[in-house]
């Protein structure tokens, strides 16, 4: 399993568009092949950060999400709201308590 943390800092008037446009695709991001879990979180300290938090059967459907229709869609809307630019990391899990 594969573990997806995204994190994406906003212009301060975009928040809320952005919050919109993940609410109409949650659900279609959440159906992709391979995708167990979706959350979205937002820092405690800047409202203007969001990180999204997704678990994957493995990196091979991380990458095939990437290169769906859905992503195609949401990513160049997304990417226009940035403040600056987005950090991505895959990481597995060793120990879990």
């Amino acid at each position: 399993m594969v573990t997806r943390i995204v994190k994406m800092t906003f212009r301060n008037d975009c928040a809320q568009e952005f919050l919109l446009i993940f609410d109409q695709y949650q659900s279609r991001i959440r159906a992709a092949e391979g995708c167990i879990s979706l959350a979205l979180l937002r820092d405690t300290s800047d409202p203007r950060v969001f990180f999204t938090y997704s678990k994957w059967d493995d990196a091979r459907f991380v990458d095939q999400y990437r290169q769906s229709d859905v992503f195609g869609e949401v990513w160049p809307r997304v990417k226009l709201l940035f403040d600056e630019p987005a950090q991505a990391w895959s990481v597995e899990s060793l120990v879990a308590l």
